[in-house]
């Protein structure tokens, strides 16, 4: 690639990034540029509105990074002719949509360059065939007029990753692989090495070859192989992409083990609300239901089973309703959508993965796993009744340690983290998986929770008929973790996530004079049963402030059930609040509680990214506890205040 456009170089502060739009030439190079943005999001890359359009470039290129920084507009960067992208540490944070990347082509980016990447991001520009690279010198050779050959980038990548550009994308390697043509590019007489509980799970599952017994005797953090894939699933935002790949590579080839497979009509039934916004609704429930209508037809043509409001199978939140019913310890799941980690509390390796590689899940029933470091982080001490998981995962990603990725030693490298300890045992499985839904927001892969009581009790109940103990995965002891962290829950502090992102931790104490408008208590973090009833307890024989908005939502139909049942529903209705069917539309600006002009929010929700709930305004994550206080007083407020 010659450089025959320009560098768009996104910096911290909007003034540079205005002057480049408006055609300005900027004296950067790669030893010297101003601060660099942090954790460039997905959801400013392109939004949620946008994502309700399609999922071409033709469709998306206009949309990329509009109102990025308030300052970018539809078509600027796409009419502007940028061909090359360059931003700062954390580069593609958030979810797991490979729009985002599609966007980038569809505006005429050639090379994207970053300080580093997140993994999902990364993975989604291999499948996709989108070079890029950490190297920030190669900038100044563009500049300086060299023809830069992209291919060196992928030669340069660990081994799977190069024979997927090798053999020309992840869908072609399927086929070649289902038909003997190529082998697993990874050893697999390997010996045998202590474990934790991600590797174990890995190791067992490892594919050797079509029609061999799967496993080898270890897998360590870097290797790169094919995992058996136990759930798959994906929703309307990513259906539509994930079937056209699978048909124009496969055409009406059988799904792998279908009924391990299901599409979730979740993150758009709440747009027709009768609080959601009419610009919002104008602008996105057209396009919304024609995304949906092409889920469902692809999914009856393939015989994937759909879960929705007047489906076959109930509706909720499809994070919410995998935990409930489909995963299991031992296995691997995998759903289009960044916080599948949540079902990682069942014990389970959970992630989430971009359309490309569902599609190519959903035929071969592999998945491509870059095997993970792994940070320990044993529980201990006492929340006190007060303190909740969503405390405990905030205050953990702001840390420097998993803010900076400081477990990072190469541009591949991908980390979880383990949990343990005593002091997990006081919560439920509702609220544990708050911890491992929350661990994408820091960066990293997944979450998972170590065999503990809640979560076999969890089990037994749900999963009739199953050996809860057997299906266990427990680490091996002289297992290596990259760090191990002991938390006592007595020095955590009740925590806000401060606008803008999820690691911007900060104590509850030191915000309690910022006014809230909005209330929110939903999403696969804050809409369980656990979450409601929290929030209810606070909320006994109180009032909310004259002139303080409160959405509930359920996170699916038996949460709702049964918070109707215990009368939870009927006291936030008593109070004033919205209380609407169950669904995921709030977290994305897809439903209930979009914020209005001048409004703060107090949400319960993971991910605060600027207008990700369908609105500008500053939104700050908290726990339910303190959502509802919040509602009593109009101000971030502590439960134990009031």
């Amino acid at each position: 690639m010659k450089l025959t456009g320009r560098v768009l170089w996104l910096t911290d502060q909007s003034g540079p990034i205005a002057a480049q739009l408006a055609g300005t030439s900027v004296p950067f190079n790669a030893a010297h540029h101003p601060d660099l943005h942090y954790g460039l999001n997905t959801d400013a890359i392109i939004s949620g509105a946008a994502c309700t359009l399609g999922y071409t470039g033709e469709i998306l290129g206009p949309y990329f990074l509009e109102h990025f920084q308030e300052t970018i507009k539809k078509d600027s960067v796409k009419d502007g002719g940028f061909q090359v992208i360059v931003g700062g540490d954390a580069y593609g944070s958030g979810s797991s949509r490979e729009v985002a990347v599609v966007a980038h082509q569809g505006a005429g980016i050639e090379l994207v360059v970053a300080k580093s990447f997140q993994r999902i991001f990364q993975e989604n520009m291999v499948y996709s065939g989108l070079p890029f690279t950490t190297d920030l010198s190669v900038v100044d050779r563009l500049e300086a007029g060299e023809n830069i050959d992209l291919a060196q980038f992928a030669r340069e990548l660990p081994a799977f990753f190069r024979a997927v550009a090798e053999h020309g994308g992840l869908l072609r390697y399927g086929t070649e692989l289902l038909a003997g043509e190529t082998k697993p590019v990874y050893e697999l007489d390997v010996p045998a090495r202590p474990m934790n509980c991600i590797e174990k799970i890995v190791a067992a599952r490892t594919f050797r070859g079509v029609g061999e017994a799967t496993g080898i005797a270890s897998v360590k953090p870097g290797d790169q192989v094919l995992c058996e894939a136990g759930f798959r699933g994906m929703h309307e935002y990513t259906a539509g992409m994930v079937m056209h790949l699978y048909e124009e590579e496969w055409g009406e080839a059988p799904v792998k083990n279908p009924q391990l497979a299901a599409a979730f009509e979740d993150h758009f039934v709440l747009l027709d609300q009768d609080t959601v916004p009419m610009p919002v609704k104008n602008q996105r429930l057209g396009p919304a239901q024609n995304l949906t209508k092409e889920m469902i037809a692809a999914c009856n043509k393939h015989g994937i089973k759909v879960h929705g409001p007047g489906r076959d199978l109930p509706a909720g939140v499809c994070h919410r309703i995998v935990v409930e019913d489909y995963a299991e310890p031992g296995t691997v799941v995998v759903l289009t959508d960044s916080h599948t980690p949540t079902a990682g509390v069942l014990n389970a390796f959970a992630f989430g993965v971009g359309s490309t590689a569902m599609s190519f899940a959903l035929r071969t029933g592999l998945i491509p796993v870059t095997v993970p470091k792994c940070v320990r982080v044993v529980v201990e001490g006492d929340a006190n009744s007060v303190l909740s998981p969503k405390d405990l995962i905030l205050h953990l990603i702001g840390d420097p340690y998993f803010r900076e990725e400081q477990w990072r030693e190469s541009p591949t490298d991908t980390c979880v983290i383990q949990f343990a300890g005593p002091g997990l045992d006081q919560w439920n499985t509702d609220e544990l998986s708050v911890l491992t839904n929350m661990t994408v927001e820091g960066g990293l892969m997944t979450g998972i929770v170590e065999p503990c009581a809640p979560v076999k009790a969890f089990l037994e109940s749900q999963r009739e008929g199953i050996d809860v103990e057997s299906l266990f995965v427990y680490p091996d002891e002289g297992a290596e973790y990259v760090r191990t962290i002991h938390v006592n829950l007595d020095e955590v502090p009740l925590t806000v996530a401060t606008p803008g992102d999820s690691r911007n931790r900060a104590p509850l104490a030191e915000h309690e004079q910022v006014d809230i408008h909005n209330v929110v208590i939903a999403s696969c973090t804050g809409g369980s049963l656990a979450d409601l009833r929290a929030a209810a307890e606070v909320l006994k024989g109180r009032a909310f402030k004259d002139g303080v908005r409160v959405t509930v939502t359920p996170s699916s139909a038996d949460v709702a059930d049964a918070a109707e049942q215990e009368g939870i529903l009927g006291l936030f209705r008593e109070l004033g609040a919205f209380v609407s069917p169950p669904g995921c539309g709030s977290c994305i600006g897809n439903g209930p509680g979009v914020p209005t002009a001048g409004e703060t929010t107090a949400s319960t929700t993971n991910r605060n990214f600027d207008r990700r709930m369908g609105a500008p305004g500053p939104v700050y994550l908290v726990s339910p506890a303190v959502a509802a206080a919040s509602a009593v007083t109009g101000k971030l407020t502590d439960p134990r205040k009031l």
